[in-house]
């Protein structure tokens, strides 16, 4: 506990006037519905810029610290110290009616909502603000975007990295230097709405048991059932459905929620069934059986093919995994990446990969389009990555160019742009772009390579950051939503349940391996923990969604950055474009290809809506 400090800056954005309640937590482990609270501070600011309390303390978790390498906080130290429930109604107070605020803010959001719900009350915050989502935003030129780097760039003293008070300390020094950059770009703030989180049965469900064979493909006319195979059952059941589906599991089946193309045998008593099970089995010319005949298979199952073995835990990976979540300045950096590749496999059928070429005359630039059609405006965006740039989505402090098609001088950025005296063209320039040598410092701090659709890189092999990322972005709707979904699949490009399709209203994969992330309303992240994915998983699909009858054509293009951990700098990004009518784009693959996995830029769109892509990737939607 502590009362105000000196240290903690005051506030002086007139624009970005609200109530704050800065939090930091250093907690047990990654996953909020299996790990604890530790340690937490809280420090609140008044709209008119002055601090007006600050919290801190330990907590004992009752349970193992987790990795006291990355938090420094022992068994030891813990004991005595008040649990979460001592505490809540200190907490509580400080967070309502305020903006939370945090780095990497889904992250303590989403463990305090837990504690919140273990001690029998409900975590009264109603919007959050994210430091990283605000800064990726801004594009401030740093090597990275975790805390200590940002603390250097805004010059805020850190005396003790991961100690939650001082972080809280630091994190307002970063809040007030972004909020002051924030209003010089003339940029919103990327405030996200909270749902409420008082039931404490919003956790995701348990993860279903993973079956261990892959799919050996149907049951033939009077053969035996084979492990791997995929079963549904459809219908009124003489067992207990529990039983049936147990016995199922037990004999090494993999028991599906949905049918499809890939479904070995569908169970049920009345083959005349009005079901959509039963409908598509019967469109699919799945083998149907009923429950006695199953009952009987089940007592001859032949051994199926395992999939690969997966590797031990490594408690180091854990470590790092921790670190890199949390934003860990120290975390190690990840291996170096090969060169980007066309996979042409995108458009030829085949693995064969081709280099693309460096040395392009807008290679270093970041070029915002303004204006046109969206055809138009897609053509220009193609044309910058084309010549080696950087396609702004938004406006940002490393935007080096400005193009102007029809209608683009109206644009309400315009006024910024022109008092930043950022450099504007005509689509011409486009042909043969020149920069001005006076400019020539106007340079990206950072160049992560372009994909181009199709393109691929090879992931670090072995992983010394265990978690892979992408994040989606978009211009700032007002007609619409757009989401990410996730979802992770099987050999036959299915999902092995339900519950592995990820998307904003179940987060979570059911064993915590692939994570939504929300800390922006125009940006979304999926977060894959790769080396911990069953064996039975062979790719993740990442795509993009629109909510109601808008489309990408009235969207604009999706930008896509992929890279270790959320605030480490992207190894890659991609500018995808849809044609006009698409309301759902698959944005990328995240693949295994033998012991690697690879990450391909897609860029594929759809005219219908999500629940026909849930649909075709064996998720049952509910009519």
């Amino acid at each position: 506990m502590g009362l105000l400090s000196p240290s903690v800056p005051e506030f002086d954005s007139p624009s970005h006037a609200f109530d704050w309640a800065l939090v930091d937590v250093e907690t047990s482990g990654l996953s909020p519905r299996q790990h604890r609270v530790l340690s937490i501070a809280v420090v609140t600011v008044d709209a008119d810029g002055t601090q007006s309390g600050e919290f801190s303390t330990l907590l004992n978790p009752g349970c193992d610290p987790g990795p006291v390498r990355v938090h420094g906080l022992t068994a030891g130290r813990l004991r005595g110290a008040p649990t979460f429930e001592q505490v809540v109604d200190r907490i509580a107070p400080m967070l309502r009616n305020r903006v939370f605020v945090a780095h990497n803010a889904q992250f303590d959001y989403d463990f305090l909502a837990h504690e919140f719900a273990r001690a029998r009350s409900w975590l009264p915050v109603s919007q959050r603000l994210c430091t990283l989502a605000l800064n990726r935003q801004m594009d401030p030129p740093t090597s990275d975007l975790r805390l200590g780097t940002l603390a250097a760039h805004y010059g805020v003293r850190q005396l003790r990295a991961h100690e939650a008070l001082d972080d809280t300390r630091v994190l307002a020094g970063i809040l007030k230097a972004s909020l002051r950059e924030a209003e010089r770009l003339g940029l919103p703030l990327p405030l996200v709405a909270c749902p409420p989180r008082q039931d404490p049965q919003f956790v995701p469900k348990p993860p279903k048991t993973p079956c261990k064979f892959r799919n050996p493909g149907r049951l033939s006319h009077g053969g035996r059932l084979t492990q791997g195979m995929k079963v549904a059952v459809t219908g009124e059941t003489s067992a207990s459905r529990a039983e049936l589906v147990a016995r199922a599991v037990a004999a090494g089946l993999n028991v599906m929620s949905s049918v499809s193309r890939h479904t070995s045998v569908l169970v049920t008593d009345d083959r005349g069934s009005l079901t959509a099970k039963a409908r598509r089995a019967r469109a699919e010319g799945v083998p149907v059986v009923d429950e006695s005949a199953f009952v009987r298979l089940l007592d001859d199952v032949r051994p199926g093919t395992r999939h690969d073995q997966r590797a031990a835990a490594d408690p180091v990976r854990q470590e790092a995994t921790q670190a890199l979540l949390s934003g860990e300045e120290h975390a190690p950096a990840p291996a170096a990446l090969p060169h980007v590749e066309e996979d042409r496999a995108a458009t030829a059928g085949s693995e064969t990969v081709e280099p693309i070429r460096n040395e392009r005359p807008l290679a270093g630039r970041r070029v915002l389009v303004l204006g046109g059609t969206h055809p138009m405006a897609a053509a220009a965006r193609a044309r910058v990555v084309e010549m080696g740039g950087a396609a702004a989505i938004n406006f940002s402090a490393g935007v080096t160019e400005v193009v102007l098609l029809a209608g683009g001088e109206a644009d309400r950025r315009m006024r910024r742009i022109a008092s930043l005296e950022v450099p504007t063209y005509d689509a011409d320039w486009l042909d043969a772009p020149a920069v001005d040598p006076a400019l020539v410092t106007r340079r990206l701090h950072r160049t992560p390579p372009v994909l181009p659709r199709g393109g691929v890189i090879d992931l670090p092999y072995p992983f010394s950051t265990p978690f892979w990322t992408l994040t989606g972005s978009w211009a700032q709707q007002n007609i619409c939503e757009v989401d990410l979904v996730a979802f992770i699949l099987d050999e036959d490009d299915q999902v092995a349940c339900d519950e592995n399709f990820v998307f904003y209203g179940a987060p979570e994969s059911p064993d915590g391996t692939v994570r939504l992330l929300a800390d922006g309303p125009d940006e979304q992240t999926v977060v894959s923990d790769l080396p911990a994915l069953p064996p039975a998983a062979r790719k993740i699909v990442i795509a993009a969604a629109i909510d109601g009858a808008a489309t990408f054509g009235d969207v604009g293009a999706i930008q896509v950055t992929t890279g270790p951990s959320t605030t480490a700098a992207p190894s890659a990004q991609a500018f995808l474009d849809a044609a006009t009518t698409e309301r759902t784009m698959i944005l990328a693959e995240i693949y295994r290809r033998g012991p690697l996995w690879r990450f391909r830029a897609v860029g594929q769109g759809y005219d219908h809506g999500l629940d026909r892509l849930a649909e075709h990737y064996g998720v049952e939607v509910e009519n």
